[in-house]
């Protein structure tokens, strides 16, 4: 699989569970606050699902669910329940009408979790979707660890779903152990014979998520389950903003608002007290930025040689860096040395330049235009001592 193959205009719809699976994260808890602030920087950002909970966790989690979807605009809020009628019956209260069931599907999940069968699970979906549909409820039934279940049974799975009403299909990689040909492979084998909209949900475990979604787009799932900053159990899940910058830039319509990533992950760093790595992709603060002297003086001359228009920073509603550091050359650090005023001519460039390398060593970081200013005036001290030095 391969992006370079033709693509079709077949859109690709982002469920973001950020909420839910999100939230799951170890040590990541919301307040009622929190979450509101996400799902309204999720729905300015135009996803088409938004998983609010699990409204099984009781009363409070109701509450806030019912009260969070009241504020959505655009994005269709999911109630997730797990395979039990107390489930469905709590899903009620909140006013929510969409609602997933997800389906333990692999041997080892029905034996070792469930102490339960095949036919248990068959039984089990035909009876609740059947009912949830019968209340008003637009159904969705998810295929847990489905990279480890039997293929045939999933497709059996997919059928019982339909007859009983479901509206799609999901199909989960619990644990993250898909590669993404295996991912493509799955989707490829089970999309002509399951009678749904496919979804896909992919787990990080071996950093396949992001490629695995992708590839279960291209072999035919409509739509992607997904997380912001890849939020997630264990390793987390597929990242919103890869996912959605990816598909956008070959082309493929998501309906995302590209320039609202970096706010939406920045509001969801702070509930989730987990950092974004500054070489996160797309909402880093420093993936648009460079220093190595060859792309600094590569880019002053023509930006084109450094970037490419599907990875415009201003796609995003960003801008490139030229940063200061132990790898700057002459070009760029004469260029930041003009930009802050400070003298920029080639002998003064010279000698800040030999004191930049020890400086950045000691430092860890790009000097700002205060470090510019001292560095310029110890290499100014160095001068005048070495010109007192040789009129002595």
């Amino acid at each position: 699989m391969s992006f370079d193959q033709p693509l079709t205009n077949r859109p690709a719809l982002i469920c973001d569970t950020t909420l839910r699976d999100g939230e799951q994260t170890a040590g990541v808890a919301f307040s009622f606050e929190e979450k509101l602030a996400i799902a309204r920087a999720l729905d300015a950002a135009r996803v088409t699902e938004m998983e609010l909970g699990v409204a099984a966790m009781g009363p409070e989690e109701i509450a806030e669910i019912a009260a969070i979807a009241a504020e959505l605009k655009h994005a269709v809020p999911v109630i997730w329940c797990r395979l039990r009628m107390a489930d469905l019956d709590a899903a009620h209260y909140t006013g929510v009408r969409r609602l997933h069931f997800a389906v333990p599907t692999s041997e080892r999940q029905l034996q070792g979790k469930l102490r339960a069968d095949r036919d248990w699970a068959l039984r089990e979906t035909a009876a609740l979707v059947y009912t949830a549909t019968s209340r008003g409820f637009q159904v969705s039934v998810g295929a847990e660890d489905a990279s480890r279940a039997d293929p045939e049974f999933l497709v059996e799975l997919a059928r019982v779903a339909k007859a009983a009403g479901a509206i799609r299909f999901r199909i989960a990689d619990t644990l993250g152990l898909l590669t993404p040909f295996k991912a493509h492979a799955l989707v490829a084998k089970l999309a002509p014979r399951i009678e749904l909209p496919l979804e896909f949900h992919a787990h990080n475990d071996f950093g396949m998520a992001t490629a695995n979604t992708l590839a279960a787009w291209q072999a035919g799932a409509d739509y992607l389950s997904v997380t912001v900053n890849g939020l997630g159990e264990r390793a987390g899940n597929a990242a919103l903003e890869e996912v959605a910058a990816v598909l956008e830039a070959e082309g493929v319509s998501t309906g995302i608002d590209l320039t609202r990533l970096v706010a939406l992950s920045a509001v969801t760093a702070r509930a989730s007290g987990r950092t974004v790595p500054p070489n996160k992709p797309i909402v880093g603060e420093l993936v648009f930025s460079h220093e190595a002297g060859i792309h600094v003086d590569a880019i002053l001359k023509n930006r084109a040689t450094y970037q490419d228009p599907r990875l415009d920073p201003a796609r995003y509603g960003r801008r490139h860096r030229l940063t200061v550091g132990k790898h700057s050359g002459m070009a760029g650090l004469r260029a930041a040395l003009a930009a802050t005023h400070l003298p920029c001519d080639e002998l003064t460039a010279r000698r800040v330049l030999s004191l930049l390398r020890g400086w950045a060593n000691a430092a860890k970081r790009e000097a700002t235009p205060q470090d510019l200013a001292s560095l310029v005036a110890i290499a100014w001290s160095i001068e005048e001592a070495e010109s007192r030095g040789r009129v002595a």
